[in-house]
């Protein structure tokens, strides 16, 4: 069963909800506190959090930021409804999806289960999507979800890594913002293109100098790096 942890001060939020998620196989645990929530994830384990930007301490943006450094846990945070610079902010810093409140239980749960399922069975589909791609000065490792750039590790988040791992394994191919939204997230997820931009604009800045992702214009973003062969 995959544990979540919630981090959100509205203490009726958390007990319906639990109830909610038991039924998809999920155990939520409810911290009223970014502190203890932050407590709770050095203590525990869990397979992905829910954040609230509304927060006493310190926001859900410095608390998304926080989670982040410390590794790749997937991330949902709830914003306001409407507020799309509170949806591209938590994007910037490493959020893998948001959901604009009041929202639907259901709805929530099927952005979990996507970026869940997202982190389990990328790179499956067959023996060889699990081989390491390596490239001039850069290489990924699919099994340990691992990237190296000119031999150094570059710690990327969940969506960072499955977006760079689709453009490698067919360097050259064109991906419209789309194309990339449906392999990434599934159907389940509302398309937001923005999202892509925002994850690439991120990817570069980690990957330099490697000037490898490429933008097509009104097309969509290709791997522009020359395979290695053993």
């Amino acid at each position: 069963m995959h544990r979540i942890l919630l981090i959100d001060d509205d203490a009726q939020l958390g007990p319906p909800l639990t109830v909610y998620f038991k039924r998809f196989e999920l155990e939520l645990v409810h911290s009223l506190r970014p502190s203890d929530g932050l407590a709770r994830l050095a203590a525990e384990g869990f397979d992905a959090a829910i954040l609230d930007v509304m927060l006493p301490e310190m926001d859900g943006f410095e608390l998304c930021r926080t989670i982040r450094k410390q590794g790749d846990l997937p991330i949902v945070m709830l914003t306001a409804r409407g507020e799309v610079m509170d949806r591209v902010v938590g994007l910037e810093l490493g959020a893998d999806d948001y959901l604009p409140k009041p929202f639907e239980p259901r709805e929530l749960v099927a952005r979990l289960q996507t970026v869940l399922r997202r982190q389990r069975t990328s790179g499956q589909g067959g023996a060889g999507a699990l081989q390491p791609l390596e490239f001039e000065g850069l290489s990924i490792d699919a099994a340990r979800r691992s990237v190296q750039r000119h031999g150094d590790a570059v710690e990327l988040t969940s969506t960072e890594f499955d977006l760079l791992h689709l453009l490698a394994r067919e360097p050259g191919k064109v991906f419209s913002r789309d194309d990339i939204l449906n392999q990434l997230r599934g159907h389940e997820a509302e398309l937001y293109t923005r999202a892509v931009d925002i994850v690439v604009s991120r990817l570069r800045k980690k990957l330099e100098p490697l000037d490898c992702i490429k933008t097509m214009r009104n097309a969509g973003y290709s791997l522009a790096l020359r395979r290695v062969v053993p």
